[in-house]
């Protein structure tokens, strides 16, 4: 989607995608937007906190979710160790993830991260094919 495009089209634009990629199961299975940004967080919760960080991971996931610009929001378990997570994440544009970062549900989270998490790790991936 251009970055001209009017606020209300790309809003449109957004939720059509959306839309196609849940009714097909995942957004991989649909043409994601030209600047769709795909975001992996790794997480290590702090001894004795996986169940708390577990907790606090899958709160995260509805209200994120039904963001406009929220295409994947997938939470993983290490099938090697219960204290490990892995956020997968599509968002339609860089700043459809920034706005994210903003809402009360992530504010918590940001609040809390640190006294559950012993590391976590983050990057930015944009989809070849």
């Amino acid at each position: 989607m251009p970055a001209t495009m009017p606020k209300v089209k790309r809003k449109k634009a957004i939720r059509k995608v959306k839309k196609r990629a849940r009714k097909a199961g995942r957004a991989s299975a649909e043409k994601l937007p030209k600047e769709a940004v795909t975001l992996i967080v790794h997480l290590r919760a702090r001894e004795g906190q996986e169940l708390l960080l577990e907790a606090e991971l899958r709160a995260l996931v509805t209200p994120t979710r039904k963001e406009v610009g929220c295409l994947v929001y997938d939470l993983h378990r290490s099938a090697d160790g219960p204290g490990a997570f892995l956020f997968h994440e599509v968002w339609a544009t860089r700043e459809a993830h920034t706005a994210h970062t903003r809402t009360d549900h992530f504010l918590r989270w940001n609040a809390r991260k640190d006294v559950l998490c012993a590391d976590r790790a983050s990057s930015f991936w944009k989809k070849l094919l």
